[in-house]
Formats: C-alpha cells, sequence, structure tokens
C-alpha cells in the first residue's frame, strides 16, 4: 500500500495547501479521483451497450451448441474477436477504484506514516461539520449517509444493466440481493472506518449517482444509434 498511499499523502498536501482544511481537502480530492476514473466508466457504458448489441448472438450460440461446450467456447471467443467485445471490461472502473481506497485507507488509518509534513499530521485531526476527529470513525451519521448513497447508486447501476437478457434474469436474484447487502455493510464498515474515508466514499458515490445518470442516457441514445446502423 505505500506505492498508493504516498502519492496520495503528496495529492492531499497539495490541495490542503490550496484549500487550508483537511475535510474540504478530502471533497476536492475525491472529485479529482472520480474526472480521472470518468472515462472509465464512460467506457462501461459503451461495453454496456455493446453488450446489448452481442447479447442475441450470444444466445443464438449458446442455442446451437448447448451439448458442445468446447465448440460453444471456441464460437464465443470468435465472436468476441470479431465484434471487438472483452466481457471483463465491465469489472474495470471498480479494480481500479480498489488500490485507490486501500491506499487512501491505509494514509487516513496512519498519516503519520505516509503524509510528507507534520502540518498534515495535525490537519487529519481537525474537526468537520459535526465530526470532531476525521481521523477517527463518525458512528452513525456518515455510515448512513453513505449508505443510502451506495443503495441508490446499486439502484441506478441496476437500471444501466437491465436488458431483459436470459443473463440479467440470471442475475437478477444476486443483484437485489446485493443492493440491500452491500449498503448496509457499508454502513457497518463506515463505523470502523476514519470519517475521512467515510466522506470519500460518500462524496464520490453521489458523485458517482451523477455520473450514472448521465451515462445512462447516453447508453440509451448509443444503443439507438447502434441499432439504427444495423438496419
Amino acid at each position: 500500500m505505500k506505492y498508493i498511499a504516498v502519492p496520495l499523502g503528496m495529492l492531499l498536501s497539495v490541495i490542503y495547501d490550496l484549500l487550508g482544511h483537511y475535510g474540504y481537502t478530502i471533497i476536492v480530492f475525491t472529485l479529482i479521483v472520480r474526472i480521472v476514473l470518468f472515462p472509465l466508466y464512460a467506457n462501461q457504458i459503451k461495453h454496456s451497450a455493446k453488450m446489448a448489441e452481442v447479447q442475441p448472438k450470444m444466445q443464438a450460440l449458446q442455442k446451437q451448441y448447448a451439448n458442445d461446450k468446447e465448440t460453444l467456447n471456441l464460437k464465443m471467443q470468435e465472436l468476441y474477436r470479431d465484434e471487438k467485445f472483452n466481457p471483463l471490461m465491465g469489472c474495470l472502473p471498480m479494480l481500479v477504484q480498489l488500490p485507490i481506497i486501500w491506499g487512501l485507507f491505509s494514509l487516513l488509518r496512519n498519516p503519520t506514516a505516509y503524509l510528507p509534513d507534520t502540518e498534515m499530521w495535525i490537519a487529519s485531526h481537525e474537526a468537520f461539520f459535526w465530526v470532531p476527529d476525521l481521523s477517527q470513525p463518525d458512528q452513525w451519521i456518515l455510515p448512513i449517509l453513505a449508505g443510502i448513497s451506495t443503495f441508490f447508486s446499486f439502484m441506478m447501476t441496476q437500471q444501466q444493466q437491465a436488458g431483459g437478457s436470459e443473463m440479467s434474469n440470471q442475475m437478477a436474484p444476486m443483484m437485489k440481493m446485493m443492493k440491500y447487502f452491500f449498503p448496509v455493510m457499508i454502513v457497518l464498515m463506515g463505523r470502523s472506518f476514519p470519517a475521512g474515508l467515510t466522506v470519500y466514499w460518500f462524496v464520490g458515490t453521489v458523485v458517482q449517482i451523477g455520473q450514472t445518470h448521465f451515462l445512462n442516457i447516453w447508453k440509451k441514445r448509443l444503443v439507438a444509434k447502434n441499432k439504427a446502423s444495423k438496419k
């Protein structure tokens, strides 16, 4: 985590020098991270639109080679290659964000180990609204806000991925369970995480909700454009 936490600490220090408040520094830091990750989310939506286009062909192959799994796998690989479609691309934004979360957790849990100057060590203990110390957990308000924002983010993601396909129908029960389980988990984790990390998660999720709303509109237009080009 050192190789991730140290650069994050340097970025936090630069932002803090400009703003002079640790709470607002975390918010601006979160916005920067979300802006940097936005192309990945946009590509995820493009991937989702491509998935809607490729799905009927995948289902046709599954029916045609239902009793020949080896041939089915080969044909699916050919389809992915011909359509320039990578089924793993939908997971990329989360895979990229996880190291940032882990690095930020290490940074905020033990700022003296990663922040470049002693002024930032003191700053990490600043109060922020009702939170007396951002390096310590907030027991209820921030975790609940983070849980609520995560719930709405999951709802929007489900709308984004809904397509009525067989795969979507098979995953629906699991996604419905995760929609309730994951926000509760975020609340419980938020009660033990440093408040600064919970601020990062809450603000980042709110920004993601706005990005997802915009990208869902873009996806609908992209799917319609793809359908029109096939005619």
